[in-house]
């Protein structure tokens, strides 16, 4: 309960009834209808599980999963009409928690999606930690701390922290940073780094300090 659950289906009716489902339940169901959306979400927002549609318009499941697995963890579930074997294994490759094929009841992906939330935060608990400059990286839940507050970060922004972090006093080009946070396929400007870490060292305060420019060259993390 009280879980904020990303629903990615193209088709309407059936988004819906999913997102009813998990609201009675007491979740709070987010509605996308294509992999585009879902990313764009899911770079917003933290959210607790994804049900993933595989079949979709404009960008479909499996490169939704390859995509988020470069810099998040959130437990997916793919919904499917497939059954082949092959697409399974593909899928778990991309690194999908489980699969339901159509047609499913909603009880069994309930107590699957929940089921997978509870291992994700069994594993929160177990305390895997990087701490640098008085910033604290609690790694399994993708949480940010300086001291007891915990401060609030997109997906991307921690993806770049949790980079900087994982290779402090070395200097990380933008291009770098890009291929690691935004993946190798990303067709942006290479000036979304400046404007995440701009918006990153705003969220820091006064622990900002610790990143440093390195005039063309990029950005450097100091302990």
């Amino acid at each position: 309960m009280n879980n904020k659950i990303l629903v990615v289906e193209d088709e309407a009716k059936l988004r819906e009834v999913l997102c009813d489902y998990f609201s009675s339940k007491g979740d709070f169901p987010t509605e996308a209808s294509n992999g585009v959306q879902a990313l764009d979400l899911i770079d917003k927002t933290a959210f607790d599980a994804v049900l993933l549609d595989i079949m979709m318009p404009e960008l479909d499941g499996l490169s939704v999963c390859r995509a988020v697995r470069r810099t998040n963890d959130i437990p997916i579930i793919f919904l499917t009409a497939l059954s082949d074997e092959e697409d399974k294994l593909l899928g778990y490759e991309l690194g999908a928690d489980d699969y339901v094929t159509k047609p499913f009841t909603m009880s069994v992906l309930y107590a699957k999606t929940t089921a997978l939330i509870k291992r994700n935060q069994r594993n929160m608990l177990a305390g895997d930690r990087m701490e640098v400059s008085g910033i604290t990286l609690v790694l399994s839940a993708r949480k940010v701390f300086i001291g007891k507050k915990e401060i609030l970060l997109t997906p991307k922004e921690y993806a770049l922290l949790r980079c900087l972090m994982q290779n402090r006093n070395m200097v990380m080009s933008r291009e770098q940073l890009l291929v690691k946070c935004w993946g190798y396929d990303y067709e942006g400007e290479s000036r979304a780094v400046d404007t995440h870490i701009k918006r990153l060292r705003e969220k820091l305060g006064e622990r900002a300090a610790c990143i440093k420019t390195v005039i063309k060259a990029g950005y450097r993390l100091e302990d």
